[in-house]
């Protein structure tokens, strides 16, 4: 069966800071799928982020490039697999470089936590139960 994947692709200010910070929240990256102006950062199985200096960015949009520290383009919700889990990826992006952004949401069955990549990119981390998942 198709595994359909996501390729979520943020312009970055400075691609080789940008790498270290994903690597540091435990993430890999693909130095086969990469070039001098664009990273490839495994998420998961099926979720991958381009990194795109803003100069190849332009070569795939005729819009002007959303300035992520003061505009938002888009949130990317990642699971997680335990809320302990949901707080140790936020912590692990404010030592790194990033910021915790927002209140954490708690609702019980489902519990999110929010940070912001050096870039100004927002991420949010959330742990649904299965149950709230399933139906």
């Amino acid at each position: 069966m198709y595994q359909q994947m996501i390729f979520v692709n943020p312009a970055v200010d400075d691609l080789d800071a940008s790498k270290e910070f994903f690597t540091e929240l435990g993430y890999s990256v693909n130095a086969r799928s990469g070039e001098e102006n664009t990273a490839s950062v495994v998420i998961g199985d099926t979720i991958v982020a381009m990194l795109h200096t803003g100069q190849r960015y332009a070569e795939f949009t005729k819009k002007e490039i959303a300035d992520s520290a003061r505009t938002s383009e888009v949130l990317p919700a990642l699971s997680s697999e335990s809320r302990e889990k949901v707080d140790e990826l936020v912590e692990r992006a404010a030592a790194a470089g990033g910021s915790v952004s927002g209140e954490t949401q708690d609702q019980g069955s489902m519990y999110g936590r929010v940070f912001d990549d050096p870039d100004g990119h927002t991420w949010e981390i959330v742990r649904m139960d299965p149950p709230s998942v399933e139906g």
